[in-house]
């Protein structure tokens, strides 16, 4: 795969690459040691689009992993202990939360990288509020978040999300108070490999 498209969310490119230069490199390899002709198998089964052969998100996560993993990071799990103190009183939920948990793909040395080649919403939660919550429990204290460019998303299932989504939305919406520094890298197959000194 090649990084095809890069934007920096609260001064994300200047942080990351001078305080965690090592770390994004390696992230930078991951992503070109990545075949996703080996994931170009699933046999689409939607109406618009049946019989189609598209990249399977399932794979691309898995081979993303195994690349992560070799390289020593590692996935963070945090257990969430869900409170019942805000019912009312007339109300009485029959069962509750249990091993409830929000995780991040992968850590290493504060960096918090997302891996979303899933919907839509999964990919605004991860920038704006989970990378937040994981830097308040003082895991991370940057963010980087790998998501498909357009053109790569089209060869996918609909509802995946894709590059240019999060950065209009993040571009809309603004830099929050509480937000942290993230470097968001738009993923393809086709082109010339960004580097980062296009940054």
């Amino acid at each position: 795969m090649n990084l095809s498209a890069i934007y920096s969310h609260k001064n994300g490119k200047e942080i990351i690459t001078e305080k965690f230069d090592k770390e994004l490199q390696e992230i930078v390899e991951v992503i070109e040691a990545v075949d996703a002709k080996k994931c170009f198998n699933k046999i689409s089964k939607e109406k618009t689009m049946t019989g189609r052969t598209l990249y399977s998100p399932r794979c691309l996560n898995k081979l993303f992993k195994e690349e992560f993993i070799k390289r020593g990071w590692i996935t963070k799990r945090v257990y969430c202990e869900y409170s019942r103190e805000y019912y009312q009183n007339e109300y009485t939920p029959l069962s509750f939360a249990k091993n409830a948990y929000r995780e991040m793909d992968f850590i290493k040395n504060k960096v918090g990288v997302e891996v979303q080649f899933g919907k839509y919403a999964f990919m605004v939660y991860n920038v704006s509020a989970k990378m937040t919550i994981f830097k308040n429990l003082g895991f991370i204290d940057v963010g980087v978040e790998i998501v498909p460019v357009l053109e790569f998303q089209k060869q996918m299932s609909t509802g995946v999300s894709y590059f240019e989504q999060v950065v209009w939305d993040l571009k809309q919406r603004g830099v929050a108070d509480i937000d942290i520094p993230v470097l968001i890298l738009g993923v393809g197959v086709k082109g010339k490999q960004s580097k980062l000194t296009m940054y």
